[in-house]
């Protein structure tokens, strides 16, 4: 990797997406900032009111981070944490039906969100070249006199301070305030792309038996459009058990105590519900609302300033229901380490344009076919993209029955293999052969 040894990269935002960002940076740059509004300690940060639910990290992510920050998983693990095999000590149930269990060799560690970034956050500013800067609000991008070159961020109340640097990247999530400040300084307002899905999140912390989950690390009730409710029950440092319920478009699950057990009765299948049954609430039921998944179309900008890159839910949020967020920001911090490897002064749009075909692209397209599954988001539904979801629909069927077909789809939903993995000829004569053996009028064995 081409050493930028005597230059200085500047993070906006401590989140998992910066400092994935920070760890890439820190083996080309001489010295990198991460700028964070909160203090990064506190566990229930103003910038990020999802961090209490259950949060995923999909298989693709786990491996990222091992390879970057190897033994986290074990010391997480040592912990707290919990640790398995994603086919064999996970409860994968779509449509009311558990996915068949099988070896995958590709191995998960749940925890709360909170526990996750902290080891993270550690790894990262043991990292000698990094300096963490937490309580500081970014105010603004310092541009030069022709807009054309970002060389540091403003700092605290009107942006009275300059932090100068070589590469600011933003990482600052969802609300990042960079789209404005580019407009302002004359290079015009980015696109945005918009799906509504309205998904709204409820999530309790209980105090649960080790049993109560039969030896399994977390039950992830997934919802579909005959089903539309769905749930996720982890366990997470000790013997506590993280529940989030969600439903989409609107049918949001209650907060108060009869409603959110009632919520849960209701899914497609038992299992969460068993657990509550057995569990003691450690804390009173929260509240989560996700309108829309958002996408800022970077890679179509005529003009964009030289020193300035994005990363992370900055550039793509997505549906959270599916879990992706913190490996798509690692994936993300891939496309960044290859753009910085770049023999010549790499472009922002030479980025930009990898972060989009390799990286943004495939998993966008990925959650829009599956929120189109469902009659009330809006949105074109093609001949072509109905027999995909057609397809589709029938192998997560016949992963119900199949356990090679179970693991295509679990390496597909973990980000491992694009979603076409599903419409190889090969798979699709598999789920054929498998539904055709199965009576209509039966379910899968157990």
């Amino acid at each position: 990797m081409k050493s930028r040894a005597e230059d200085h990269a500047v993070v906006v935002g401590a989140g998992p997406a910066g400092l994935f960002a920070a760890r890439v940076l820190a083996d080309v740059f001489g010295r990198v900032t991460v700028v964070e509004r909160d203090d990064p300690a506190d566990g229930d940060r103003r910038g990020v009111p999802q961090s209490g639910h259950a949060h995923d990290f999909l298989a693709r992510g786990h491996q990222i981070t091992e390879e970057w920050f190897p033994g986290i998983g074990e010391e997480m693990v040592a912990g707290g944490a919990h640790a398995g095999d994603i086919a064999r000590d996970v409860r994968w149930v779509i449509a009311g039906r558990p996915l068949v269990r099988s070896e995958s060799g590709l191995a998960t560690v749940i925890s709360s969100r909170v526990f996750r970034e902290g080891h993270l956050r550690a790894r990262v500013e043991a990292l000698p070249r990094v300096r963490l800067l937490g309580g500081q609000d970014v105010a603004g991008l310092s541009f030069s006199d022709d807009g054309s070159v970002v060389d540091g961020v403003l700092l605290g109340p009107g942006g009275a301070g300059k932090l100068p640097a070589d590469l600011v990247v933003d990482a600052s999530g969802r609300g990042s305030r960079t789209p404005v400040w580019l407009e302002e300084h004359g290079h015009g307002r980015v696109t945005e792309e918009k799906l509504k899905v309205d998904v709204g999140y409820a999530t309790q912390v209980v105090r649960a038996p080790g049993d109560a989950f039969a030896g399994d690390v977390c039950i992830n009730i997934v919802a579909s459009p005959d089903s539309p409710r769905g749930g996720a029950c982890q366990r997470v440092e000790g013997d506590r058990a993280v529940v989030t319920l969600y439903g989409v478009l609107g049918d949001h699950p209650p907060t108060d105590p009869e409603g959110f057990l009632s919520f849960a009765k209701s899914l497609a299948a038992p299992d969460i519900h068993e657990v509550l049954e057995v569990a003691e609430p450690l804390t009173e039921v929260r509240r989560y609302r996700f309108p829309a998944s958002l996408r800022r179309r970077y890679e179509q900008m005529d003009s964009f300033p030289r020193g300035l890159l994005m990363l992370g839910d900055a550039v793509c949020s997505l549906n959270p229901r599916y879990g992706q967020g913190m490996a798509f920001a690692a994936m993300q911090a891939l496309a960044l380490r290859d753009h910085l490897a770049e023999e010549e002064a790499p472009t922002a749009e030479a980025y930009f344009r990898r972060l989009t075909e390799q990286v943004v692209d495939p998993v966008w397209n990925m959650t829009l076919l599956s929120d189109l599954s469902f009659p009330g988001v809006p949105g074109e539904r093609t001949p072509e993209l109905l027999q995909v979801l057609e397809l589709v629909g029938r192998t997560q069927v016949a992963a119900t029955l199949d356990g090679s077909l179970a693991l295509t789809c679990l390496r597909v939903f973990g980000l491992l293999d694009p979603p076409t993995a599903l419409l190889d000829p090969a798979v699709q004569e598999r789920v054929h052969r498998t539904l055709s053996r199965q009576p209509a009028s039966t379910g899968p064995e157990q």
